[in-house]
């Protein structure tokens, strides 16, 4: 069987596991062959390919990024976009393609599998936000990341008897800020899904600085938002002009906005860190190599079984196969437990847990 692969969307560590995982158990037990589509749907859309047998996938086990690049490129945008897919993809004697991405790359499959495209999707985000699955690979990696970025800051911070805030990713789902912010021990976790109260963080860090604790962590994700309203505040920002070709606009700036904030209500010394793209670049962790790799092995085998319009999902500790309507019908947000965890050993900060979903 002759099978396309391509990734799409941002970077991720574990893409080369999965795409290694999915050459090696396709050769050596279905005999099949491959052809990487470059750079995401770009790829497909303008035919740009590579070879992808065993020699490419040779050593790419604990390598960041992915061989076959990628890019945000949404061919629903362009004329006759999917329609230029499902060609190329027959120009290259493809039966079927493997889409590896989060819910926009995965958005495309299911338009794709609606005009008979045969495709099978693996999730891909380190944000963790995906519906259908309990993990995805590369979250692990950027919570260590961050983690350890956190460890780090708590020292000089103590020093000068700082308060920093830690930007974190995180567009909609918070799983990266409340994941690291408990690892690292930080003493105030802001999220997308729970709009905060600045007045409240500064008295909390006020409260700490009467205690004698003369410096504070705040994690907080891009997509935090104040209660009261970002634009009032100035809170979450656009870089550069415009929008993707999927809609979304570049977070950032939530991390110097606080900082401003908060030196300006309580007169404390404030910095910010912005740890961006550094939380997706570099090796996998160890786990999400494992996970990475399980994923590519369900992937290969849905083909072969005809499960296509579907994805491979980790539920529990089995790979299992759910629809890619399932994937794509809404963003996974952080779950009452693991907010009742950050709750649990943070000084009290009215998180109004019933509107997180």
């Amino acid at each position: 069987m002759r099978i396309g692969v391509l990734t799409g969307g941002g970077d991720c560590p574990g893409l080369n596991a999965v795409i290694r995982a999915i050459v090696r158990k396709g050769t050596f037990h279905y005999e099949d062959e491959f052809v990487g589509f470059v750079e995401g749907w770009r790829g497909l859309l303008e035919n740009k390919t590579m070879e992808l047998g065993l020699t490419a996938v040779g050593g790419i086990l604990p390598r960041g990024g992915t061989i076959l690049r990628t890019s945000r490129t949404n061919p629903a945008k362009h004329d006759n976009g999917l329609k230029h897919c499902a060609e190329n993809l027959l120009k290259h004697g493809c039966e079927a393609l493997i889409a590896i991405g989060g819910d926009d790359t995965l958005s495309v499959a299911q338009r794709l599998c609606a005009i008979d495209v045969k495709v099978v999707g693996v999730p891909k985000t380190i944000d963790n936000d995906l519906s259908g699955t309990d993990f995805t690979f590369g979250f692990d990696t950027a919570v260590n990341i961050a983690t350890e970025a956190i460890d780090r800051v708590h020292t000089t911070a103590e020093a000068h008897n700082r308060v920093i805030v830690v930007e974190v990713m995180g567009r909609d789902s918070g799983w990266i800020a409340t994941y690291s912010g408990i690892a690292g021990g930080a003493d105030i976790i802001l999220i997308p899904e729970v709009p905060f109260d600045i007045e409240q963080v500064a008295e909390l860090i006020r409260q700490r600085h009467a205690r004698g604790r003369y410096f504070s962590i705040v994690v907080a994700a891009e997509g935090a938002k104040f209660a009261d309203g970002i634009e009032k505040h100035g809170g979450v920002s656009a870089l550069g002009a415009g929008k993707d070709e999927f809609g979304h606009l570049r977070l950032g700036g939530i991390g110097s906005t606080l900082a401003s904030e908060i030196e300006k209500r309580t007169g404390f010394e404030s910095r910010s860190v912005v740890l961006g793209h550094i939380q997706r670049g570099g090796t996998p962790s160890a786990f999400d190599r494992v996970l990475a790799t399980r994923y590519g092995l369900g992937a290969i085998d849905m083909v072969h079984r005809g499960e296509f319009g579907h994805m491979a999902a980790l539920r529990g500790n089995k790979i299992i196969s759910v629809p890619l309507a399932e994937a794509v019908s809404s963003n996974r947000k952080v779950d009452k437990e693991i907010l009742d965890a950050a709750i649990g050993i943070l000084d009290k900060l009215d998180y109004k847990v019933s509107k997180a979903s």
